[in-house]
C-alpha cells in the first residue's frame, strides 16, 4: 500500500481531464486529519463581484478547528462590512453551504444542482444561489513535502439576496468564482492569488483564477482562465505577481489592478498564525493575450503558518 501511494504521489501533478483521477483520499470522500506531518486544510470560498457590491464568504477548517468569514464591499460608499468567527470542533459558524430545498450539508467535491451558500451573522444575513455554472477546473498537486492538495474552481452566475439591516437589502445577479480546496499544504505557506470576472474586448465573458506560491507547477496547476463559449478552462503558464498591483504572464501580458477597498488582518493562535491583504477592485490590461474591456474581482497576499 505504501509503495502504491508513493507511485501515485510521484505521478502528480494531475489536472482534469487528463487521464484517471489519482487513487488518493480525495473529496467528496474522506481524507485523514493528518498526513505527511501536517494537518488537513479544507475550505469552500465564494467570491461574487458586481457594480453595486462585491463580497466573499468562506468556511475554513484546519485540522479539528476552523473559522468562517464574510465581507461585503458597498461600491457606492466604499464601506467594507465584515466578520470572522473562530470555530471549535462541531461548530457551523456564520457561513455554510447546502443544496436542495432542505438543509443537506454540501460535501466538497460533490456534484448536483440547487446549491446555495448562506450567511447568518449579526450584521448580515444572505443567500447566494448558483446557476449557469461553468466547468470545474480540478487539479491535484504535490505540496513539495511529501503531501498533496486537491482543488477545484469554477465561474458561476450568483443570485444574491443580502439583508444588511439598517444599511438595506440587496437583490442582484452577480458573476463570481467558487473555490473548493482540501489537502496537506506545508506548515508554512506563502502565496499570491487573484480571482475575477470580466468582459473581453470581443464581448465574451471571461473569468480567472491565478496563483503564485501554491498549487502552481509549470503544468497541471490550479491556474485557469474561462472564456465564454469554450467548454474547458484554459491553463496559462506560471504567473508572477507585481505586489498586488498586477499579474504578469510568461508571454509578457500584464493584468493590472486598481484597488477600491482592502481587507487585511493578522492572527496568532495556538495552531494557526497568518497575515493577509485582500483588496477588491478593478482590472485592466490583458488576461494572457485576451484584452479586457472591463474586469472586477480580488487580489490576495497571504502568509500562513498552519
Amino acid at each position: 500500500m505504501a509503495k502504491d501511494l508513493t507511485r501515485t504521489l510521484e505521478a502528480l501533478p494531475w489536472r482534469e481531464p487528463a487521464g484517471e483521477r489519482p487513487e488518493l483520499p480525495l473529496p467528496p470522500g474522506s481524507m485523514p486529519m493528518r498526513f505527511a506531518g501536517t494537518w488537513r486544510k479544507r475550505w469552500r470560498y465564494v467570491g461574487a463581484f458586481g457594480e453595486r457590491v462585491m463580497l466573499c464568504a468562506a468556511s475554513v477548517r484546519i485540522g479539528p478547528l476552523g473559522q468562517t468569514f464574510w465581507a461585503v464591499l458597498d461600491r457606492e460608499s466604499g464601506e467594507v462590512i465584515e466578520h470572522t468567527k473562530q470555530l471549535l470542533p462541531g461548530q457551523r459558524g456564520e457561513v455554510w453551504t447546502e443544496r436542495g430545498g432542505g438543509h443537506d450539508a454540501w460535501e466538497l467535491g460533490s456534484a448536483g444542482d440547487g446549491l446555495r451558500t448562506k450567511i447568518d451573522a449579526r450584521d448580515a444575513t444572505g443567500k447566494l444561489s448558483f446557476a449557469e455554472c461553468g466547468a470545474w477546473a480540478e487539479a491535484v498537486c504535490p505540496n513539495g513535502a511529501g503531501g498533496y492538495v486537491w482543488t477545484r474552481k469554477r465561474p458561476s452566475w450568483i443570485e444574491l439576496d443580502l439583508d444588511l439591516g439598517e444599511r438595506g437589502r440587496i437583490r442582484e445577479s452577480l458573476r463570481g468564482i467558487e473555490d473548493e480546496s482540501a489537502g496537506y499544504h506545508p506548515r508554512h505557506t506563502v502565496w499570491n492569488w487573484s480571482a475575477g470576472v470580466g468582459t473581453g474586448a470581443d464581448g465574451r465573458h471571461v473569468a480567472w483564477n491565478l496563483v503564485e506560491g501554491v498549487n502552481d507547477p509549470a503544468s497541471c496547476s490550479e491556474r485557469a482562465i474561462w472564456v465564454e463559449g469554450e467548454e474547458v478552462a484554459r491553463e496559462p503558464g506560471p504567473v508572477s505577481f507585481d505586489g498586488l498591483d498586477a499579474v504578469e504572464f510568461p508571454g509578457g501580458a500584464r493584468l493590472g489592478f486598481d484597488a477600491d477597498a482592502e481587507r487585511r488582518a493578522e492572527e496568532n493562535r495556538v495552531v494557526v498564525k497568518y497575515s493577509y491583504r485582500q483588496p477588491f477592485g478593478r482590472f485592466s490590461g490583458s488576461l494572457d493575450g485576451i484584452d479586457l474591456a472591463e474586469g472586477i474581482g480580488v487580489m490576495e497576499h497571504q502568509d500562513a503558518l498552519w
